[in-house]
């Protein structure tokens, strides 16, 4: 049985509040089983598929845009791999700040759902702040 090579991270920023982490996948590799210590932002360098092996076994498959973020809470459980022929880069911010409060949870969730900007009419007038 052979086992699943890495992907390779190389941390950019590790400070008090924020770890900055590029991931590396050569096509195959994976990041091995890991759970989030911190709530975290991913930014993808590359558009394509990854594949996430949740907590519950089941595989899904993640389409990632370049320069499109999603953020999750802490707690993730997950192994995330490439099946791609060609490499796949990401890169990871953990924010080390306090936990999130539950109002704060709830904000998050919302923010972490990707809802496309409202495009303003032709013609509309700005509202201005009360």
């Amino acid at each position: 049985m052979s086992e699943t090579r890495r992907a390779v991270p190389t941390i950019k920023i590790d400070d008090e509040r924020v770890r900055v982490v590029e991931w590396r996948f050569a096509p195959g590799t994976a990041t091995g089983w890991h759970r989030h210590e911190y709530a975290y932002v991913v930014v993808p360098l590359t558009t394509g598929p990854l594949a996430i092996s949740g907590a519950d076994g089941a595989v899904t498959t993640a389409e990632l845009r370049t320069g499109e973020p999603y953020f999750r809470l802490a707690g993730v459980e997950h192994d995330v791999a490439n099946p791609n022929a060609s490499e796949f880069v990401f890169v990871e911010i953990e924010l080390k700040d306090a936990p999130l409060s539950a109002r704060g949870r709830s904000a998050a969730r919302a923010a972490s759902v990707s809802r496309p900007r409202p495009t303003p009419r032709r013609g509309a007038r700005a509202r201005r702040p009360r």
